[in-house]
């Protein structure tokens, strides 16, 4: 089994993209549970605490995905945007989170560029340039401190 990870600031096709290699390659697409979270919340707005059970959810996802007989398995983001998310939003990541990240490493990111303009949502809260360039900048810093190969995604027309 292989895993991928797509992370990537808002608005920046991750869905799409997984979605698309996931059927091309006749893999897995794990869905981005913070999007059905805030979604049936009705806000982007999130505690600390709900944070928590957005990124528990996440590792029993990985967990159940872990026995499963797909050869490639498609994170549409995983538990490295849950740990900005935390620091960028509380100031703190939870030890438990970065041991998941350790314990569930991807073999390979995907890391999409915000190089196409941000189309709002419900369940997007983060659409100005500077603040997707600084996510982005973060995502990228973390997936070199885990010393996983990635690959960045930009837009070509």
């Amino acid at each position: 089994m292989f895993w991928i990870g797509i992370i990537g600031p808002e608005s920046t096709g991750k869905t799409t993209l997984a979605q698309y290699l996931a059927e091309r390659y006749k893999g897995t697409c794990m869905p981005e549970y913070a999007r059905t979270y805030v979604e049936q919340k009705g806000t982007t707005d999130v505690s600390y605490e709900e944070l928590c059970e957005i990124a528990r959810h996440q590792i029993e996802e990985m967990e159940t995905v872990a026995i499963s007989p797909s050869p490639f398995v498609f994170f549409d983001t995983e538990l490295i945007v849950t740990k900005v998310w935390f620091d960028y939003a509380f100031g703190k990541v939870p030890e438990w989170l970065n041991e998941a990240i350790e314990k569930y490493k991807m073999d390979v990111y995907l890391l999409t560029k915000p190089d196409i303009p941000w189309e709002p949502d419900p369940a997007r809260s983060n659409g100005g340039d500077a603040i997707r360039q600084e996510l982005f900048e973060r995502y990228e810093r973390e997936i070199q401190d885990l010393g996983i190969p990635y690959y960045i995604i930009a837009h070509t027309e």
